[in-house]
């Protein structure tokens, strides 16, 4: 991959950012054509997410043409928080431009100067963004370091081009993109181009007067003097390598999977297709052949002769039937859907399909007349547990209808089509399943409440609080558990005339001959009792657990037990698929580690997924000794790439229709903006290219969290470099690199393990490095391309206190393959620092990176060990969101009841636990995004303190996967937005305005200083002065004497 080429000021070279050795990196080439140099050598991060583009983006050339200047996450921790730094096109380090955030930029003509925006916005599906993250330009004096904004107004101005006395650049302030002027000398600005439909996208210039633009598509040059624009009809040879239809396998996409009435073979759905592969001999079969269509959820008929599953063949999701020979191609069931549609469930007669969609609907179709009847609309979510009873005449579910979120069991009658609930909505009820003999319903529910207790304060968390139950369906049935009795079995004598065995003749089975039977035996019509069901509940004699994948068959029950969930870290036990016996009341494991499995009709196999391996285990308590690894391979489709985009296009647009969370999609017509941007696709070359188009048509939504990442790329290995948590610098005198930084990290702790400062490293700031692992380094060379993929052993260093090998000693280290996370904790230690010099150690300091595994782990280990101070200063600067916000902001808001004293206590314990009675303020910026808008919003909601510093990001629609697209690429659709308690929608799209403004200035940055963190410190201690807050002394004790 090669990206973002730029012409040297006198047009013999070519900067590009490259991907050749795995990461991206900065090279240089002759324009005339030759072999890339490579520049750069820093691992770069990713590979990233679409939205946040390319580490290591080229931007431009220094006037003088010496050097070339480009945007890295190197010295970062947050991926909105970028630098640009400027290499030698000879080689040598990188290195940063004062500014303190920097995402792109330009040289003034004389070089003294540049403008640049802080923000790095270029590939965020988000137009007519006006939240607090939004492109500003400034213009930077790089000898005195002040900066003046040029641009005004809440949407972004970006991509900075200087020439002569104007700036040029692109802003959608007034709808779309267009291109603005400038004028340095006046301070006025001019728009210059004038497009109402597309936008103008990606403008660089030759800093001559010609500046040459992306609209609809095609190049454009505008003549900046003239104003004209003229297109440019530009022929690239191509061989078109990415669009040639080629067989691929489909091993890595594997979405859903069942298994045939007796087990004899496994149904898959992967990359689009539907496949059967045998489970010891014979071929594998792709019964759908469709690169243009995403086939999945397929089903097998009970009778063993179809495969039902739903596809988009026809342009919406549909219910197909194909026979599982593939002898004949898929026969389509039903029309007019208009949503996306799950898994089709058979009637044990073969007579009815039933299958779910995504407004919580259940549809049951007659195969006999196609006659689809709509069942059950549920009030929330979706209905994904249905099932058919043994005689197909009742189909049960679970459905959330009240407020308390809590589902509850229902039947639906097919006599009737009444939909009955059968469990009481106190209590949390799933996944019910029915005895094959027709007198129970076996479902989960949450019942058991006994807690765990945190460690860090007196409270709770509920965990393995589920049970399996048995209900029986009419009054006249046993209990399915009694207890248990050993008693006489009696024998019968014979009557007159029965014959005796015969003796056994030479060459006959040991096994009893097999009766001419039906694979599956008629079912008499079901009868269910419902006066009093919900009472006749037994719970099974299995202790609680977390419980899911619950399945019946003759005298056992399978479940899937898993572990508790940890934010952050692994559980404590992997799941592991059991059975249970109800003859001997025993539960046997039959596979651990598992991600799923299914059930064959007779209930006699399991087919098993452990990770990416699928393995054929009897169903039954002996199972765990019978596996059968099931081959794979043979799952390969025929990929039409240009088809496969086509119908990925067609998927997204459904997608955001059926799931976007306002019916109206913001007052835009939704089919329009699809014919607007589908004619788009012919030029579509690569996957990338389909996510560009795709990511311009989604965020003409004008909404946050509208992203799009994966697909099928060709991502080579990154290098993995050998890191020792230092900063080299060239002392250019003696033409040797030295330490000029060692991060101290906390070696306690393996995420912030830094290398150099383990027990037994001998070295120090202001050492020499001379050589890595026996390798020369010297100062025209990069440090880092003697690390690049030694990162998995140890490194030696030949380091000297002085710049030559006389004297020097050699040391080794365990080196890391990345440093954001000592970045961070640096940043953060320096913080701490500062405001525990400032108070002498009255207020605390807590940063919260985001809302998630990293933000609640770094506010449970700074919180509570700061309980005690004065103040608390909350810093969620640049925290990258999440969903944890209530959590914090739960802890945050307690207010003190009581203090309790034992007799040894000259310091009494607050009650409740964990309760904080000091002021707080809390810092924001344009990068506190999501959950990070949410928290201070809330933050101030609950009245806790003022909030310092600047508007934040602004997006606050939440969203979620809604499966695979059929390349494994993933798209997500804002489907849920916040709301205040008036009933509002807040934040999305503007941010939260901070009570103090207080704006971190490039000068002030750059002398050491951070205005907004020096604000808070102020305003706490000026509170802690005025209104000094601390716990009521221990009481006197009281004399209870009879006088």
């Amino acid at each position: 991959m090669e990206v973002f080429a730029k012409f040297s000021p006198d047009g013999n070279w070519i900067a590009f950012t490259g991907q050749y050795d795995g990461d991206e990196q900065v090279y240089v080439i002759p324009s005339t054509g030759g072999v890339p140099r490579q520049l750069t050598f820093y691992p770069a991060k990713g590979p990233l997410a679409p939205r946040w583009g390319w580490d290591n983006q080229v931007y431009g050339w220094s006037r003088d043409g010496k050097r070339i200047f480009f945007r890295s996450l190197r010295d970062s921790w947050s991926l909105p928080i970028a630098k640009l730094y400027s290499v030698s096109v000879d080689g040598g380090p990188a290195e940063p431009l004062p500014m303190p955030e920097a995402g792109s930029g330009d040289y003034s003509p004389d070089g003294g100067q540049m403008v640049y925006s802080p923000q790095f916005r270029d590939f965020r599906p988000e137009k007519r963004y006006g939240g607090g993250q939004a492109n500003v330009l400034y213009i930077f004096d790089l000898k005195t370091s002040d900066a003046k904004r040029i641009t005004e107004g809440a949407r972004a101005s970006r991509d900075a081009m200087w020439i002569g006395d104007t700036i040029y650049y692109d802003s959608d302030r007034d709808g779309h993109f267009n291109i603005y002027s400038y004028n340095v000398s006046t301070g006025k600005t001019a728009q210059v181009t004038q497009s109402k439909q597309w936008d103008v996208r990606w403008p660089s210039s030759d800093h001559q007067g010609r500046i040459v633009y992306e609209m609809q598509g095609e190049l454009q040059v505008l003549d900046a003097k003239s104003g004209k624009t003229t297109p440019i009809s530009i022929t690239v040879p191509d061989d078109g390598l990415a669009r040639r239809p080629s067989r691929v396998s489909a091993v890595g996409n594997i979405e859903s999977y069942d298994l045939s009435p007796k087990g004899e073979r496994a149904l898959i759905s992967a990359r689009g297709d539907i496949f059967t592969a045998p489970i010891e001999k014979g071929p594998t079969r792709n019964l759908t052949h469709s690169s243009g269509a995403h086939d999945k959820w397929p089903s097998w008929s009970p009778d063993g002769s179809q495969i039902a599953f739903i596809s988009d063949l026809s342009g919406e999701e549909e219910l197909y039937l194909v026979p599982q020979d593939g002898s004949k191609p898929p026969q389509q069931i039903t029309n007019g859907g208009s949503a996306m549609r799950y898994q089709p469930e058979w009637s044990a007669d073969g007579k009815r399909i039933a299958f779910g969609d995504k407004d919580g609907k259940i549809f049951v179709v007659t195969l006999a007349d196609r006659k689809m009847t709509e069942i059950v609309d549920a009030p929330r979510n979706q209905i994904r547990d249905y099932t058919w009873s043994p005689s197909g005449n009742y189909l049960a579910f679970s459905m959330a209808t009240n407020g308390n979120g809590m589902s509850q069991i229902h039947i639906w009658s097919a006599a009737d089509g009444k939909v009955h609930r059968v469990t009481g909505d106190m209590f949390n009820a799933v996944n019910p399943v029915w005895d094959p003999q027709g007198n129970y319903l076996y479902f989960i529910s949450d019942r058991e409440f006994a807690p765990q207790i945190s460690q860090v304060e007196f409270n709770y968390a509920t965990n393995r609080s589920a049970y399996i139950y048995a209900m029986a369906l009419r009054k006249d049935v046993k209990h399915p558990f009694p207890p248990e009795s050993d008693e006489v079995a009696v024998t019968k004598p014979k009557e007159e005339g029965t014959p005796a065995s015969e003796p056994k003749k030479e060459g006959d089975s040991e096994a009893p001959k097999a009766e001419a039977k039906p694979a599956t035996p008629p079912q008499k019509t079901l009868v269910i009792d419902l006066d009093g069901i919900s009472n006749r509940v037994a719970r099974a004699p299995i202790g609680a657990d977390n419980y899911g994948g619950l399945a019946a068959k003759p005298g056992h029950l399978l479940y899937v037990s898993g572990p508790a969930f940890y934010y952050g870290r692994q559980g404590d036990r992997p799941a592991q698929l059991k059975i249970f016996s109800f003859k001997d009341r025993k539960e046997t494991m039959i596979a651990d580690d598992i991600n799923g499995y299914a059930m064959s009709g007779d209930g006699s196999k399991v087919l098993v997924r452990q990770g990416p391996a699928f393995s054929l285990f009897d169903a039954t308590p002996q199972g765990d000794r019978t596996k059968k690894p099931v081959s794979v391979a043979g799952l390969m489709v025929d990929r039409v790439p240009a088809e496969e985009w086509n119908q990925i296009f067609n998927e997204v647009w459904r997608r955001y229709r059926d799931w976007f969370y306002v019916a109206n999609m913001h007052g835009y017509d939704w089919v329009a903006l699809r014919e607007q941007y589908k004619p788009l696709l012919k030029y579509v070359a690569h996957r990338s290219d389909l996510n560009y188009v795709i990511s311009e048509m989604i965020s003409e939504l004008t909404i946050q969290h509208a992203y799009i990442e994966g697909g099928d790329f060709q991502i080579p290995p990154r290098p993995r470099v050998g890191l020792p948590g230092a900063r080299f610098e060239l002392d250019k005198q003696s033409g040797r690199y030295r330490i000029a930084k060692i991060f101290e990290g906390e070696n306690e702790e393996d995420l912030y393990r830094s290398p150099l400062r383990e027990i037994g490293v001998n070295v120090k700031v202001g050492d020499y490095v001379l050589a890595i692992d026996g390798d020369e380094l010297k100062g025209n060379d990069d440090p880092y391309r003697l690390l690049r993929n030694k990162a998995d052993n140890p490194v030696s260093l030949t380091v000297n206190s002085k710049p030559t090998m006389d004297g020097s000693r050699i040391i080794s280290y365990r080196p890391i393959a990345d440093e954001g996370n000592l970045i961070y904790l640096d940043w953060v230690a320096r913080n701490r620092q500062k405001v525990e010099e400032a108070t002498g150690g009255r207020v605390g300091y807590i940063h919260i990176p985001d809302m998630g595994a990293n933000g609640i782990r770094e506010f449970i280990k700074w919180y509570y060990p700061q309980i005690d101070k004065e103040a608390l200063i909350v810093d969620v600067r640049a925290n990258g969101g999440g969903n944890v916000s209530r959590m914090l902001i739960e802890r945050l808001r307690r207010k003190l009841l009581g203090v309790n004293y034992s007799r040894t206590d000259s310091i009494g314990n607050p009650y409740p636990d964990g309760v904080f009675i000091g002021p707080m303020v809390a810092l924001l910026d344009g990068n506190s995004a999501s959950d990070g808008d949410i928290f201070p919003w809330m933050f101030r909601e609950a009245g806790l303190g003022p909030l310092i510093g600047k508007r934040s990001w602004g997006g606050v629609v939440g969203i979620a996967n809604r499966g695979a697209l059929i390349d494994g690429g993933a798209i997500f659709v804002p489907g849920s937005a916040l709301a205040n308690k008036n009933g509002e929608w807040i934040i999305e799209g503007h941010g939260v305005d901070p009570d103090i403004e207080v704006d971190n200035d490039p000068k002030s940055e750059i002398a050491g200083h951070d205005p907004q963190l020096e604000r808070g410190i102020a305003e706490v201690m000026a509170k802690i002065k005025d209104h000094p807050v601390k716990l009521p002394g221990r009481p006197a004790a009281p004399v209870k004497t009879i006088r």
